[in-house]
């Protein structure tokens, strides 16, 4: 009888690992942060058992740590990630993704009579309603926003 070989991903040496992303959202995620490139190694583990959510997805960027615009645009689709910065094969850093209060320039409102998808030099805001399940309510037309609207742009 054959024993099954445990699989382990390598470690990263220097970079960036997002965990506790909503399972199925790891696309989704790498779409925001222009991923893959030529630059940074990518690996990504989806539906993994996760006590605390149940399943959840991870993914381990090579080469690079993320921008404070980059975390705030995962908060969006992914509120209860984790990002850790490595160096050296060691977590120097370790927070959690945070939804602000006002969101800026992130975002297309959905109203395409909305004053942000004029050629006005108009930058969209929206401020937070509701965070489970997210809505947001752009602050010049106050058309309301949910999940799925978000998603959408980051598909």
């Amino acid at each position: 009888m054959k024993t099954p070989r445990e699989l382990k991903v390598k470690p990263i040496r220097n970079g960036t690992v997002i965990d506790h992303i909503t399972a199925n959202k790891a696309l989704n995620v790498l779409k925001i942060l222009g991923l893959p490139s030529e630059k940074a190694a990518v690996t990504i583990a989806m539906n993994v058992k996760s006590s605390q959510m149940g399943a959840k997805d991870i993914v381990k960027i090579e080469g690079r740590e993320l921008e404070s615009r980059e975390v705030d645009k995962i908060a969006l689709i992914a509120p209860n990630a984790t990002i850790n910065i490595v160096r050296e094969y060691e977590i120097v850093g370790k927070g959690k993704v945070k939804l602000l209060n006002n969101v800026r320039g992130i975002l297309k409102c959905p109203n395409p009579n909305c004053i942000t998808n004029t050629r006005e030099p108009v930058q969209t805001k929206f401020q937070i309603i509701d965070t489970e399940p997210l809505m947001l309510r752009c602050y010049y037309c106050e058309r309301i926003t949910n999940n799925k609207d978000i998603e959408d742009q980051f598909k």
